[in-house]
């Protein structure tokens, strides 16, 4: 072989690996630039970051920092706010709190496109602090809020029910520039409050709360499909309906009860009336939200220890540096 078809050779060669060590990457390198995917307006738009954010409770003390730091796998590329009282009154606006009510926090990074959301809650010194929320209703409502392509890791230092960590949540998307629409995350904070009875009567089934939200997320997306293919409303009744058939698709319509599904029927309604639902890339986005959860048992969704010690995880590693080092080093770090 000459010297101009060597060179040729291995310039080709080098093209292929790069393109291999490009698949075996996951994309979340692309996501350190910020995204926003949107059908027509700000207030139907879905936003991931370009930061990484640790959000703590107002009454969380500064001498547990550290350990919270360490729970949640914080290191100092993080961004570091906190959630107050009237972060709460703004964000979530369900009632009244206190600052010092406010002991739930959050790390929240973003992830590659394409991965919906995801959220661990992690124990705190061997205590399982998050008494009510899950893992999955977490997700969804996050999702049903306006964001997507993130990884969420929720702790405490002492026992709360965990309702005001997506304050800190939404609190970390405005801190990075993008202001969540207040109709679409008081309609994701009904659904919240809707699905908690349900899941509290179904707590000796770890499946159940996956289960719920993925019936959720699939009505969820009936609704919006509907909306934007016709610009017909479902009634609630239309909307009880498509609940109760992704119910029993998920195989849990008779564990919950018709109270429980009028109630959240009642919270898709809200959903329906909110911008997001005109969002042509949300079904997107919430199909793989539906993924994530569905499945998914207990409080640890993003199980990405495998991959990370993978032949190919620890290659990427290697290759891909700074960003992509960090997010693996923090995954790493939860297990």
């Amino acid at each position: 072989m000459n010297k101009p078809i060597k060179m040729l050779a291995g310039l080709m060669l080098a093209v292929t690996l790069a393109g291999v060590a490009t698949m075996a990457a996951p994309a979340v390198v692309s996501a350190d630039t910020a995204t926003e995917q949107s059908s027509s307006s700000s207030s139907t738009a879905t936003h991931t970051l370009s930061n990484s954010y640790v959000v703590y409770g107002a009454g969380a003390p500064q001498s547990v920092y550290d350990q919270l730091n360490s729970v949640m796998g914080v290191d100092s590329s993080f961004k570091k706010l906190t959630a107050t009282a009237s972060d709460y009154a703004k964000y979530i606006g369900n009632g009244t709190t206190t600052d010092a009510a406010m002991i739930s926090s959050v790390a929240i990074a973003p992830t590659d496109p394409g991965s919906g959301v995801k959220v661990n809650i992690k124990k705190y010194d061997g205590q399982s602090n998050i008494t009510e929320v899950t893992a999955q209703q977490y997700a969804m409502v996050a999702q049903m809020a306006g964001v997507t392509d993130i990884t969420i890791v929720v702790t405490a230092n002492r026992a709360v029910s965990g309702e005001s960590a997506l304050t800190g949540v939404y609190k970390a998307f405005e801190a990075d520039g993008h202001q969540l629409n207040s109709q679409n995350t008081a309609a994701a904070n009904s659904v919240l409050d809707a699905t908690q009875s349900a899941i509290d009567a179904n707590k000796d089934d770890s499946s159940y709360p996956g289960k719920l939200m993925a019936a959720v997320g699939d009505t969820s997306k009936q609704i919006a499909q509907q909306k934007q293919s016709s610009g017909e409303l479902a009634t609630k009744a239309d909307i009880q309906e498509m609940l109760n058939k992704a119910l029993e698709k998920r195989g849990i319509a008779d564990q919950t009860t018709t109270t429980q599904q009028e109630k959240i029927a009642s919270a898709l309604v809200n959903f329906q009336n909110s911008p997001i639902s005109s969002s042509k890339t949300y079904i997107n986005n919430v199909s793989n939200t539906i993924n994530n959860v569905k499945n998914s048992t207990g409080n640890l969704m993003n199980k990405a220890k495998n991959w990370a010690n993978s032949e190919a995880g620890k290659e990427t590693v290697k290759q891909a540096q700074s960003w992509l080092t960090r997010f693996i080093n923090w995954i790493k770090s939860w297990f």
